[in-house]
């Protein structure tokens, strides 16, 4: 008896210790929720929005540093455009762009510069249709929500936006307008992620259980560089890695992963885990460039050197991004597919395995004849197109010319206002994860339940 009831006692203290470690460990691993509010009663989801066609499609561009003048002259070769305004806080940047213009043989564009302001002036327009954002990261969702409130379509470069609100603003603003919003240099119509896409809808892959992207490019040089030695503008780049952790640039590798996956249009991204390295490859850089006692030396950095996060999705595939842009790695972008069937990737080498075993990629003859078996038709026409003309970077090439071409036909855009907010929105959700042990974080979904609508 005497036993029995010690056995009992014993076990009632193990269940209690249980029971206290499952409530003390589901507190401390609960995942961190990021609220989906209601859609406003006068706004509709825009998936598979479709507004007028356009004859002519006008465009101002905002942002004429880096890479705006590489979109003002691709612009230049597509039919049915016409370049409108240019606008940049430097006039000389502005002046350079006209001779874009100037060398094509196409009339001068109304300026816009000196002025921080100055871009409203350019929404402002009524003799535009959509304006191309290229600016820095913290001013895209800003300006992508001025321009769509004043009737125009918006392009903007990669984030969208900076974080989970400008996310909810531009889905907002996009419903409210029914405007476009489409997020650009997605990397999306790179002619490696248009192949394995096409395979993937053709079922040569089998069932995508797994994808990576990444960005992985040293960019150290130029963010210690001045504006005139080609570095960013007020050094935004490296102000954010002093003041922020995560993965800032997840859009990179994201797209095509998204893409292959069918975000929000047959599956979602439901929660995430991230974690970081320390930091660095920034003070590194600095010491030898600088000197072991500079500032730049002596400066504190948040943002680690790599930082790996993984997401889960509804129907249980999974993505792995990195980001890392502080030491001396080749440049990747991963690019990695993983199927039932078969495997993709892109770097280092291209690399297809379709055999049962998964552990023989064709080479030689065998593996360009997959290639151009499963080559996407973007690549094929206007890909090609890209380089008779002699443009560098032909997925460049693609995206402009299809957001012309979707604009002037009325037809869908190849990605959403949904997708600039997925892709864009892991920037701050990484950093929550990062700040709080890694535990997982949740996903908004920003189409609002409609993306189950479409699923099959």
């Amino acid at each position: 008896m005497k036993k029995l009831l010690l056995n009992t006692l014993i076990g009632l203290a193990l269940l209690t210790c249980q029971t206290s470690f499952a409530q003390k460990t589901k507190a401390k691993f609960s995942p961190i929720k990021v609220e989906t509010p209601a859609r406003p009663a006068n706004q509709q989801d825009v998936i598979q929005l479709v507004t007028p066609k356009l004859e002519t499609v006008r465009v101002g561009f905002i942002g004429l540093g880096m890479r705006g003048p590489g979109a003002v002259e691709r612009w230049t070769h597509i039919p049915g455009t016409q370049i409108v305004a240019l606008c940049d806080l430097l006039p000389e940047r502005v002046e350079n762009a006209q001779k874009i213009l100037e060398k094509a043989g196409l009339p001068k564009a109304a300026s816009y510069a000196g002025d921080e302001k100055a871009w409203k002036k350019l929404c402002e327009r009524d003799d535009i249709d959509v304006v191309y954002i290229a600016t820095d990261w913290k001013h895209h969702a800003d300006m992508g929500v001025y321009a769509m409130e004043h009737g125009k379509h918006v392009a903007i470069e990669v984030p969208a936006a900076m974080n989970v609100a400008e996310c909810w603003q531009l889905v907002d603003t996009a419903e409210k307008t029914r405007r476009h919003c489409i997020m650009l240099e997605n990397c999306c119509y790179d002619p490696f992620a248009l192949t394995t896409l096409e395979m993937a809808r053709q079922g040569a892959l089998g069932e995508i259980m797994h994808v990576e992207g990444a960005y992985i490019h040293d960019l150290r040089s130029m963010y210690f560089a001045e504006e005139s030695e080609g570095g960013y503008h007020n050094h935004w780049g490296k102000r954010y890695s002093i003041e922020h952790t995560g993965n800032p640039y997840p859009t990179h590798g994201l797209g095509p992963a998204c893409q292959i996956l069918d975000i929000h249009r047959n599956d979602r991204m439901e929660y995430l885990v991230s974690m970081s390295t320390h930091q660095a490859g920034m003070s590194e850089y600095a010491r030898k460039r600088f000197g072991e006692n500079s500032p730049e030396a002596r400066q504190k950095y948040k943002l680690g050197d790599v930082n790996t996060t993984l997401i889960h999705t509804a129907k249980g595939k999974t993505i792995m991004l990195q980001y890392n842009v502080s030491t001396p790695r080749p440049y990747s972008r991963l690019q990695t597919v993983c199927g039932t069937l078969g495997f993709a990737q892109k770097y280092p080498v291209p690399c297809i395995a379709l055999d049962s075993h998964g552990d023989t990629p064709l080479e030689g003859e065998a593996l360009e004849q997959v290639l151009t078996l499963y080559k996407h038709p973007f690549s094929a026409t206007i890909g090609e197109e890209a380089h008779r003309k002699g443009l560098p970077n032909e997925m460049n090439y693609v995206m402009d010319y299809r957001l012309i071409y979707c604009l002037r036909n009325g037809l869908p855009l190849d990605m959403d206002v949904y997708d600039a907010a997925e892709w864009s929105c892991i920037t701050e959700l990484s950093e929550k994860s990062v700040l709080n042990g890694s535990i997982p974080v949740k996903v908004p979904d920003f189409t609002r339940g409609v993306w189950e609508k479409h699923k099959h």
